[in-house]
């Protein structure tokens, strides 16, 4: 009965001796691009990230890595106002450019021999500018003016993450990973401008990102 007990427990949650061995070495990274829009389409947000990965396991089922990329969001809102019988169009475009650096450190538990969980830590920090443009059309009658400006700055943001995930191999060379969520803080510093702390708690499905890896199996 014990036996049976233990057998079905193996097969209930999992369990196995499968590990990833010290010494082993992955590529990794991910690439992501996001558009929401607003109904009435006067407000549209754009983000995109480019961030490849390299790690390496200091222990079994301990690696530590890092992460170098770039990523950009674009935010446009669009109003349209009209005074007696002049009718303004204006644009305000902000963008935000950042060179990012990621160090990690991610823990592995086994669930069976193929699929694994991990917590990740990591220090995210970016290094990027603020641009903010606008762009303006005032029409009356058959009379049409344009005005443009623009202004940029510069921003540091440092934060702290955990974030919990899964990784199935495919086969000893090649697996796919997910995350779900974010649990961390981070600082947002620009430049001659007071410093601000955000925080985010929660498993949130909206948030879950994909990866695929490639292991250089010893």
């Amino acid at each position: 009965m014990k036996k049976l007990l233990l057998a079905s427990a193996i097969a209930l949650f999992g369990l196995s001796n499968a590990q990833i061995a010290k010494g082993t070495t992955y590529l990794s990274g991910s690439v992501g691009y996001s558009q929401e829009e607003s109904n009435n389409g006067n407000l549209k947000k754009e983000n995109f990230n480019v961030l490849p990965t390299v790690g390496y396991f200091v222990n079994t089922n301990l690696a530590i890595g890092l992460g170098v990329g770039y990523q950009t969001e674009k935010t446009t809102a669009t109003t349209t106002t009209t005074i007696l019988n002049t009718t303004t169009v204006s644009e305000n475009i902000t963008k935000k450019p950042a060179f990012v650096v990621a160090p990690f450190v991610r823990k592995y538990w086994t669930l069976s021999e193929k699929l694994y969980i991990f917590g990740q830590l990591a220090v995210p920090m970016e290094f990027g500018k603020t641009k903010l443009e606008n762009n303006s059309v005032s029409t009356s009658g058959n009379t049409t003016v344009s005005n443009s400006t623009s202004s940029e700055a510069k921003y540091t943001q440092i934060g702290v993450t955990v974030k919990p995930g899964l990784d199935y191999f495919l086969n000893k060379n090649w697996s796919i990973e997910a995350t779900i969520g974010e649990f961390g803080y981070n600082n947002y510093k620009p430049k001659d401008g007071d410093a601000t702390n955000n925080y985010n708690f929660g498993l949130n499905l909206s948030s879950v990102t994909f990866g695929v890896k490639y292991v250089f199996a010893k």
